[in-house]
């Protein structure tokens, strides 16, 4: 095993341990968002708080959006951000391989070549 795919292995280890490890030790704390957060911490300090706008859909649509709908975007928005990246990710990949395939490794042999 290379010396990368044991650094990659230990990390992916890591991360599933932040992720997992609050799970179970704090195991009757509720999760909040950080939206919720702020509004009662503003709200334990200046007294009362008005919030500034609406989010757009809850004022188009009437009233607060379900979890499940806002969790929903979220993930799609996610998913177009990780789509976007992963293409140009992809595309400086295989621009490299199309560089060392052809001997120009740099932008100067590319002008001399001209």
């Amino acid at each position: 095993m290379s010396k990368n795919t044991k650094t990659v292995i230990i990390l992916l280890v890591i991360a599933v341990l932040i992720a997992a490890i609050p799970l179970f030790a704090l195991k009757d704390a509720e999760f909040g968002g950080s939206d919720d957060a702020g509004s009662v911490m503003i709200e334990e300090i200046e007294g009362e708080y008005t919030p500034w706008f609406t989010p757009v859909l809850e004022t188009a649509l009437g009233g607060e959006l379900p979890g499940e709908v806002e969790s929903l975007i979220f993930c799609i928005q996610t998913g177009i951000g990780v789509g976007i990246i992963a293409f140009f990710m992809g595309r400086f990949t295989e621009r490299r391989k199309w560089q060392k395939a052809t001997g120009m490794e740099n932008a100067d042999d590319r002008k001399g070549k001209q």
